[in-house]
């Protein structure tokens, strides 16, 4: 298997979109607050030629079969540091799963955020995605807040 990791095109956008489908079928089963289909999560074009954010992709034989983001995002005010990079768009087309792919997207998004100076790489990950979670643990993420709500009309 000969795996290619680089920036996203313009020309990737077809199969991008159908990642973030792939994303939001995923996450369905974690959220039940997501609004009926047709719905996007990213603008994936925009990220793409964004000088504060990359796209990565991973081809395998010349197929896109893996995606992930990193843009350049503020802290809260009252933490540090001032800026981190925050990491979202992670998928893995389910017949190369379990392969090493997200951590060779993960790896080319935290060198990117070295480059651009940061020294912190924050993503979020729902509670239930025991995968996830353990894919992101285990490249040393750790859980640091967790968001909650109290749903007045359910």
């Amino acid at each position: 298997m000969t795996v290619s990791i680089r920036p996203a095109t313009r020309d990737d956008l077809p199969t991008l979109l159908d990642f973030e489908q792939g994303i939001i079928t995923a996450e369905r089963p974690f959220d039940s607050l997501l609004k009926p289909d047709p719905i996007s999560y990213y603008d994936i074009a925009e990220m793409i030629d964004a000088d504060g954010a990359i796209v990565i992709v991973a081809e395998v034989d010349g197929k896109l079969v893996a995606s992930g983001y990193a843009k350049k995002k503020r802290s809260r005010h009252y933490t540090s540091p001032e800026w981190h990079a925050f990491l979202g768009f992670m998928y893995v087309a389910p017949d190369y799963r379990g392969q090493g792919l997200n951590n060779l997207i993960v790896d080319a998004l935290t060198d990117w955020a070295r480059q651009q100076g940061l020294s912190e790489v924050r993503l979020t990950v729902y509670p239930g995605n025991e995968p996830a979670l353990r894919a992101y643990t285990k490249k040393g993420f750790a859980p640091y807040l967790t968001e909650m709500r109290l749903g007045l009309d359910d």
